[in-house]
C-alpha cells in the first residue's frame, strides 16, 4: 500500500523560503553595521574591540544561518491512515458495468 501523507506535513514553497532567508540574512548585516559604527564610535577600548570582532564575525554568521536551509516549522506527523474502500462490484442487473448514466 503505498504512504500517504497529510497536506500539512507539506514545507512552505521556495519563495517563502528564499523570503524568510533574505530577511534574517539582512537583519544580521543590519546589526553588523551597528556594530562597525559602534567599534568607529565607543572610546572604552574593551567595548570597541568587541563591537570590531562583532562586525568581523557577522558577514560568516549571516551566510552560514542564510543558507542553513529547510524549513523551521515542525512537522506535524506525516503519515495519514487511509481507509480501506470496498472493491467496487457490477451488479447482475447493470446492462454495461462501469458506465453509468446519470
Amino acid at each position: 500500500m503505498p504512504e500517504v501523507h497529510a497536506i500539512t506535513s507539506v514545507g512552505r514553497g521556495r519563495s517563502e523560503q528564499l523570503h524568510d532567508r533574505t530577511k534574517r540574512y539582512l537583519i544580521t548585516m543590519g546589526i553588523r553595521t551597528v556594530c562597525f559604527a559602534l567599534a568607529i564610535f565607543v572610546t572604552i577600548t574593551w567595548l570597541r574591540w568587541t563591537f570590531a570582532a562583532l562586525a568581523v564575525v557577522l558577514p560568516y554568521l549571516a551566510v552560514v544561518a542564510a543558507n542553513a536551509g529547510g524549513d523551521r516549522r515542525a512537522a506535524p506527523g506525516t503519515q495519514v491512515e487511509q481507509p480501506s474502500l470496498p472493491a467496487a462490484h457490477p451488479t447482475d442487473d447493470d446492462p454495461e458495468p462501469g458506465r453509468h448514466d446519470g
